[in-house]
């Protein structure tokens, strides 16, 4: 078997290890199957996310279901504003008996931590966080401690309340690898989430270990982005920033600030763990469009006209998604194991 046949070999085995854990999630969580898609396609590509929705939409229910189906270790925080930064990630404790300061380690020392309400929280937490969040490790007293790996930290806010909030600050949101949007489920779906509530809480099966999680991380990273990819996915994160230079002149007083270039790195990053779900070994068009509301909406700062007028970040990418041209859909070919290796490949 040569090297390009075991690459494909490997890239089937993570897919259909994959949907069998997206089966089992799916047991318990009903409705929400593009915001389990995408918090799996977060938890392969390393980032973090951000979940927004109304209060009863199982976002909590989500990420504990996710931690028990991925084998790893789970804590959650419920963020209020009396939270000091020692809540969080931990503090020194005097031992009277000993004489001397034990390191006590706080939540933030776990795989999955599910930051509820994150907008609650003081500025002083937020910027504990975003240490964590950014370097995987805490530093207390002098001392620094890495966190365990994988680390994911799946934050939730509220978007209807405003009282005793802290909005987050630019820097730590643009952290986030995605923002997801949880809407109401159809009638029909919400008939069945009432049914499942009279029966015996559904009990789910661990189906990958951490191990599994982070090599079929490492298998995303052989799916093949072109030049024509990113050169879509920069294209996108530049609207937003120079819209005028893509056609779209009325969006320019619109933003005060567009996506970084983090914007384009995580989504084509995350564009190629869902070629790897969608069962295949490149990148296409499709794919980044798929996200780029989900990685970009978080990373655009309107001005204060969009915010009178009611415009909304979804609302410019929508423009944005049907201004800037889509790559055509020519077929990849592999060309030589040096550029599996490289991860691009020649257009045909």
């Amino acid at each position: 078997m040569n090297e390009i046949d075991e690459t494909k070999r490997i890239r089937a085995q993570a897919r259909d290890a994959l949907a069998q854990a997206l089966y089992e999630i799916k047991r318990v969580i009903v409705g929400q199957d593009a915001m389990l898609e995408r918090l799996l396609v977060s938890l392969l590509a390393g980032g973090h996310v951000l979940l927004e929705g109304v209060p009863g939409l199982a976002k909590t229910l989500t990420v504990k279901t996710i931690a028990a189906v991925l084998g790893g270790t789970y804590s959650r925080v419920q963020f209020t504003p009396d939270l000091v930064p020692a809540d969080l990630v931990g503090t020194r404790v005097w031992r009277p008996n000993t004489g001397s300061f034990d390191t006590e380690l706080g939540p933030v020392f776990t795989n999955f931590l599910l930051a509820d309400e994150i907008n609650r929280a003081p500025a002083k937490v937020q910027s504990a966080l975003l240490e964590v969040m950014q370097e995987q490790q805490v530093t207390i007293g002098g001392t620094t401690y890495s966190v365990p790996l994988p680390f994911i930290v799946m934050a939730t806010q509220n978007p209807i309340e405003s009282e005793g909030t802290y909005p987050l600050p630019e820097a730590q949101v643009d952290r986030f690898l995605m923002k997801i949007l949880v809407d109401y489920p159809s009638i029909g779906e919400e008939a069945a989430v009432v049914g499942r509530s009279l029966a015996d809480p559904v009990t789910v099966r661990e189906c990958l270990a951490l191990e599994d999680l982070r090599r079929y991380g490492q298998v995303a990273t052989t799916v093949m982005v072109d030049r024509e990819a990113i050169g879509y996915a920069v294209a996108l994160a530049d609207a937003t920033r120079n819209p005028a230079a893509h056609g779209l002149e009325d969006m320019q007083a619109l933003i005060d600030f567009g996506s970084s270039p983090r914007g384009p790195i995580g989504l084509v990053q995350a564009a190629r763990v869902l070629a790897l779900l969608r069962g295949r070994g490149h990148v296409v068009a499709e794919d980044i469009r798929d996200l780029a509301a989900d990685v970009l909406r978080h990373r655009i700062v309107l001005s204060y006209d969009a915010l009178s007028d009611g415009v909304t970040a979804d609302d410019l990418l929508d423009r944005v998604l049907a201004t800037v041209p889509q790559p055509g859909g020519r077929r990849l070919i592999h060309d030589s194991p040096e550029e599996i290796r490289a991860g691009f490949v020649r257009p045909a």
